[in-house]
């Protein structure tokens, strides 16, 4: 193992040692090598803005790691606007171990970037991923989702308007946000609720981050 990646391994393993998340050995190495595909194709594909893989780690890897605890009791999960894998392929990478009967679906419109997801579920065996090229709000899919999730993607009023057919009753929305906007918040689609706004620390990271729960709203 080269000196870079061990920092990197130590540098993950602290990071979900604060975090409280059980990372087996499979996991970890799933997690750097997908850091090292990241980066590799970063540099053809463009598929994030950061370029140091230390960086990749915390403000990508961590930052999704951070998120884990809200999918507990997911079964089927659909990642909106994937691109680079975030937070999907983090997800499904956790879930192999932690939660083997979740199925992570991701779809993205650019073909070089679910060209990318392909080959990360081909490399590291992420059979519990499933990969789709397309607009979400053309998207049908034999059975519902019952968490619908989103990273640096849209808007929470286009999030809910795009995504919301392909939500299963009694299932959830989760965005992952950086500052929570007062004007954002309120503008959500008629019919749809924040149920719970969630302020999360990354390990390493001084930048605010949240977790925005969406729901169908009930009616009393």
């Amino acid at each position: 193992m080269s000196s870079d990646r061990l920092v990197l391994r130590e540098q993950l393993v602290q990071g979900a040692q604060e975090l409280a998340i059980d990372l087996p050995e499979r996991q970890i190495t799933n997690l750097l090598d997908y850091l090292s595909l990241l980066a590799k194709w970063n540099s053809v594909y463009n598929l994030t803005a950061v370029r140091d893989p230390a960086q990749m780690l915390t403000q990508h890897l961590l930052d999704c790691l951070t998120a884990l605890p809200a999918f507990h009791n997911a079964s089927r999960v659909l990642d909106v606007g994937s691109g680079g894998g975030l937070p999907g392929v983090v997800l499904a990478i956790w879930a192999q171990h932690a939660l083997p009967q979740m199925q992570v679906n991701m779809i993205d419109t650019v073909n070089k970037k679910t060209a990318f997801l392909t080959q990360v579920k081909a490399e590291l065996g992420l059979t519990n991923m499933v990969v789709h090229t397309g607009r979400v709000e053309q998207f049908k899919d034999e059975k519902k989702f019952d968490v619908i999730t989103s990273r640096a993607f849209a808007e929470l009023k286009d999030f809910v308007e795009w995504s919301g057919h392909l939500l299963s009753d009694g299932g959830k929305m989760i965005a992952l946000k950086g500052q929570a906007q007062a004007n954002e918040l309120r503008g959500l689609p008629a019919g749809w609720e924040i149920t719970k706004l969630e302020r999360i620390h990354v390990p390493g990271l001084v930048a605010e981050r949240h977790l925005v729960h969406i729901a169908k709203t009930t009616i009393t």
